[in-house]
């Protein structure tokens, strides 16, 4: 067991080549035409294009009366929104009592809004501006016009923009699917946890940060230890991505590797010089996902997770990387072979260390904003830092 866990050390790769590895890996799937209803948070693989022109048509801006020439005027009809337009054209000196959003009759030069009118049962008065409360054909988005590039994020606000030109799908980079495979004997997933028993703390995040990393989980399944049962799931139809979480380690109940072997898998990273969460691995099924193994300690799998899940995420996803350097404003014991990382908070003096970073506890992460990535044998300069998935 000693000799294994020196050549799990030896052989580990260092922190920036391994995420560099876990981004290159994804390779990205071909646009799909999906439903609005579907669309939310995917990216655009396509520009989206003005199906129709907005507003369709010249319409009334306000309630009131569309009018020609100079009045009084005689009020020759009325116009709802969404009822049948005016048939015919108006002549100087007559008005259409109309309702905002109604197209205005043809030769209509403005409308005079109801607060501004003196009204007879037939006649309608008042002082009206000349092309004043009409929103001609066009004036805000032209049919044909390109209103959001390739890559754009799907908002709340894009999916009813894309409704309101005409769109009932949209062509988009799907987001990766995620089967989350919990292993463990002695992991439990309610109430107290007897002797020892643990509580699942890994299972309960990951959808959170799959979701942020661009992904999102299909499926959680629970497995007990040994070969046979993981064996069987990473054999079977499976998502664009599997999580181990607590399999990848070096002792007697951490089969992954051997499954990963039995079934040919490619091992592309295997151990990263890392703290918390160097007993991590990524590996590709032959013509199946991506399998990210995590460690079974709660930070650890959450610093793995970061450091290979989520940028194997965002590559499928079509995502850029973030990239964001800050000084640290607190005392940090630098690793002098591994790369540390540690729970942050940002402020105006720069990232502060929030403590209680164990590779068991989350509270320090629960604590930070960010993960400061401190290189081996770190002398006080910048560091990077990685975001922490937001709450609310």
């Amino acid at each position: 067991m000693t000799v294994l866990r020196h050549e799990l050390r030896v052989e580990a790769m260092s922190w920036g080549p391994a995420r560099a590895l876990a981004t290159g890996s994804a390779r990205l799937p071909s646009p799909v035409p999906v439903p609005l209803s579907d669309a939310l948070g995917c990216r655009l693989a396509a520009p989206l294009v003005a199906l129709v022109a907005v507003p369709g048509a010249d319409v009334a801006a306000m309630d009131g009366y569309a009018v020609a020439g100079s009045g009084p005027w005689r009020v020759a009809g009325r116009v709802l929104a969404g009822g049948v337009p005016y048939d015919g054209e108006l002549c100087p000196g007559e008005a259409v009592e109309i309702a905002t959003g109604a197209p205005t009759p043809v030769g209509a030069e403005s409308v005079l809004p109801y607060e501004q009118a003196q009204a007879a049962p037939s006649w309608v008065d008042g002082a009206a501006e000349p092309g004043r409360h009409i929103r001609r054909r066009g004036e805000d988005i032209a049919e044909g016009a390109v209103v959001l590039g390739t890559g754009t994020v799907l908002t709340p606000a894009a999916l009813g923009l894309a409704a309101a030109l005409g769109h009932d799908t949209l062509v988009v980079r799907p987001k990766p699917r995620v089967t989350v495979l919990v292993t463990g004997d002695e992991v439990v997933h309610e109430g107290l946890p007897g002797p020892g028993r643990v509580r699942d703390a890994i299972g309960p995040f990951l959808p959170g940060l799959v979701e942020w990393a661009g992904g999102r989980v299909a499926e959680t399944v629970r497995l007990p230890d040994g070969q046979r049962p993981l064996r069987a799931r990473l054999a079977g139809p499976s998502a664009d991505v599997v999580v181990v979480c607590g399999a990848s380690s070096i002792g007697p109940a951490d089969h992954l590797r051997k499954v990963l072997g039995d079934l040919g898998a490619d091992v592309i990273v295997d151990g990263v010089a890392v703290r918390p969460g160097h007993p991590q691995l990524l590996a590709r099924l032959p013509g199946g996902p991506l399998v990210v193994g995590l460690p079974g300690n709660p930070f650890a799998a959450l610093a793995a997770a970061v450091t290979l899940l989520a940028p194997v995420l965002r590559g499928l996803a079509g995502m850029p990387a973030r990239t964001e350097t800050s000084a640290l404003a607190g005392e940090v014991r630098a690793h002098p072979r591994d790369t540390r990382l540690v729970p942050v908070r940002r402020s105006a003096r720069g990232a502060v260390p929030v403590g209680h970073d164990r590779p068991g506890s989350l509270w320090g992460v629960a604590l930070a904003d960010a993960l400061a990535v401190v290189p081996p044998g770190w002398a006080g300069e910048q560091v990077e830092l990685i975001e922490l998935p937001p709450g609310g």
